[in-house]
């Protein structure tokens, strides 16, 4: 693989798997704080559907994926009449891997604020301080840590994901093609130096974010304040 088309397809799956995890992290953040702080009828069908992708073949969450964004999919006439495509194109790579790595960022957000001492939100709640603020300045703070490790490995995840892209983007050389499908065409065309070249950048990356979510979970606080409302 020549440098410029190595360069291009890193980028490619940093952008991807970035986009991807800034979008899981939003929603699945977002619906964490509903879920362990709302009262919500079937709780425990919604948090089930919620990490259902990741106990899933990934090739089942990519049909599943066909079934409702593909051209003849649920919503594939709407998309069609936005002007939005999503199969064989990058924005598809996107949407399969938010999907696959939404499980790591909402169940990582989940068990973060449910830790969190609801007697901290209390308090802020009795000094004036509104849903919103207690969660910007209580809530968030001290969650953000096990947060911040969980998108990373989110994030890790996204990198390496394979199967849902290969079904929803396909293998396009300089269009959609990743790190992980570059190394399976390299594999499918008998190539092992670029094969192993690819393994080892992907190692690389994923083994550097991983270091990163460690010590982020390890660290502990040199000092510990209590937030303010």
């Amino acid at each position: 693989m020549e440098y410029p088309a190595l360069l291009w397809c890193i980028l490619l799956t940093l952008k991807i798997a970035g986009l991807a995890t800034l979008i899981s992290s939003c929603i699945g953040l977002a619906l964490a704080w509903f879920i362990t702080r709302g009262k919500l009828p079937g709780k425990r069908w919604v948090d089930a559907l919620c990490s259902l992708p990741l106990v899933l073949p990934p090739t089942v969450v990519g049909y599943c994926l066909i079934l409702l964004v593909g051209r003849r999919g649920v919503l594939g006439a709407w998309l069609a009449e936005a002007g939005i495509t999503l199969i064989f194109s990058w924005q598809g790579a996107v949407v399969a891997a938010t999907v696959v790595i939404f499980p790591l960022t909402y169940r990582a957000s989940k068990a973060a604020l449910e830790s969190v001492d609801h007697s901290l939100e209390n308090a802020a709640r009795t000094l004036g301080a509104g849903e919103f603020k207690v969660f910007c300045r209580v809530s968030l703070p001290l969650a953000w840590r096990s947060i911040t490790a969980g998108v990373s490995l989110a994030f890790a995840r996204g990198m390496g994901e394979f199967g849902a892209t290969l079904m929803i983007a396909g293998n396009l050389p300089g269009k959609t093609q990743t790190l992980a499908l570059s190394i399976y065409d390299a594999f499918q065309a008998s190539n092992d130096s670029r094969a192993l070249m690819l393994v080892l950048i992907t190692s690389i990356l994923c083994a550097s974010l991983l270091v990163l979510a460690e010590s982020l979970t390890s660290r502990r606080f040199s000092s510990r304040g209590t937030p303010h409302a």
